[in-house]
């Protein structure tokens, strides 16, 4: 019998798990091992902590199959010599194939200050706390979204949205969507312009106090500091001793795979790719570990084909967006109802 374990049900791992079900060998089992009874639309989770969608609507049911089990619980580390996936509280998970898609977390750069004093969105837990945290601010009370790239843009215009009321300002250490093209920028920063949110650029955060955000000397005050300002791999990804590259992802080969230990497969956030970390990547890696597996599993030689992403969408709240087709930019409406339709997608293949 060959034990599958795939660590993480988000976008990656569902992947593996609904692609392999569908010709799973009947000697092969799977275990789908997560910390929460269910999985998540991530690309969402700006729209939960600004309170404009509920919880249940971005929830993923995780599939059901006689060779599936699903392991809950937090993985505290693998063991590649013996073949263990370590959880706590419960006897190590023996593998004889493993994929670690176990997504991200905040990258706070050193800052001192920056975990204690704010709150963020990279997982499901993190986005309801800011949800809380955002709904009990007073009227009027300031709102400091640090980090002006995707994820800062679409929760600062969700939640103007969402609270007119507050005073919301995004700081970023160089511009405002700096890794889009200029016309983007420029289309977002009109959009911000006009909903009154504050839009701060070159602003060197050196620490976080309660309350205070310090930009050199200059004390920045605030009542909710919500941080966007970059990702980093898993912490036990973190703590691996095997090559990465200058993110702290680590290196696999053309088949999602460790070079130093086969049968192990990396996708998504923790793995190093020529693209940004996101969610259609990390489909696109797992739906090639299927491939891989499969190949394998008929004793054949595994051939993929290069990924194309698709290009990138962002929402400025419920009615406008913008994206990168290739290199078309998109903007307002159109690419709005693009995003909407992409989430029906997901919300559809993951059921």
């Amino acid at each position: 019998m060959s034990n599958v374990v795939i660590l993480g049900g988000g976008y990656g791992g569902l992947t593996v798990v609904h692609g392999l079900l569908e010709n799973l060998p009947a000697d092969a089992r799977l275990f789908l091992v997560d910390r929460m009874p269910f999985g998540g639309l991530k690309t969402e989770y700006y729209a939960l902590a600004a309170g404009t969608i509920s919880e249940l609507d971005i929830r993923v049911k995780f599939p059901t199959h006689p060779q599936l089990e699903t392991v809950y619980g937090e993985v505290t580390g693998v063991s590649f010599e013996d073949r263990k996936v370590h959880i706590a509280g419960r006897d190590p998970l023996p593998y004889d194939t493993l994929v670690i898609a176990l997504g991200c977390t905040d990258n706070y750069h050193g800052i001192p200050g920056a975990y204690e004093h704010s709150t963020g969105v990279q997982t499901m837990a993190a986005a309801r706390r800011t949800y809380h945290l955002l709904g009990n601010t007073k009227p009027y009370g300031q709102v400091t979204i640090v980090g002006g790239g995707l994820s800062g843009v679409e929760v600062a215009s969700e939640l103007r949205e969402s609270r007119p009321d507050l005073n919301i300002r995004i700081l970023d250490r160089s511009s405002l969507m700096s890794a889009f093209p200029g016309k983007i920028q420029q289309f977002a920063k009109s959009w911000f312009l006009e909903h009154e949110v504050e839009l701060r650029s070159q602003v060197q955060i050196c620490r976080l106090e309660p309350g205070v955000i310090y930009n050199g000397e200059e004390e920045i005050r605030t009542d909710v500091t919500v941080w966007t300002a970059g990702i980093q791999p898993v912490e036990l990804v973190q703590k691996m001793t095997l090559p990465k590259d200058k993110q702290g992802r680590l290196i696999v080969n053309e088949f999602h795979e460790l070079p130093d230990v086969p049968n192990v497969f990396v996708i998504g956030d923790c793995s190093s790719q020529p693209f940004s970390p996101s969610g259609q990547l990390a489909q696109a890696q797992g739906a090639q570990v299927v491939q891989v597996l499969n190949a394998r599993w008929n004793n054949k030689e595994p051939r993929l084909s290069r990924i194309r992403l698709k290009g990138t969408l962002g929402s400025l709240g419920k009615k406008s967006g913008f994206g990168l087709m290739g290199s078309t930019p998109i903007y307002g409406r159109l690419a709005r109802l693009l995003k909407s339709g992409v989430l029906w997608k997901s919300r559809r293949h993951f059921g």
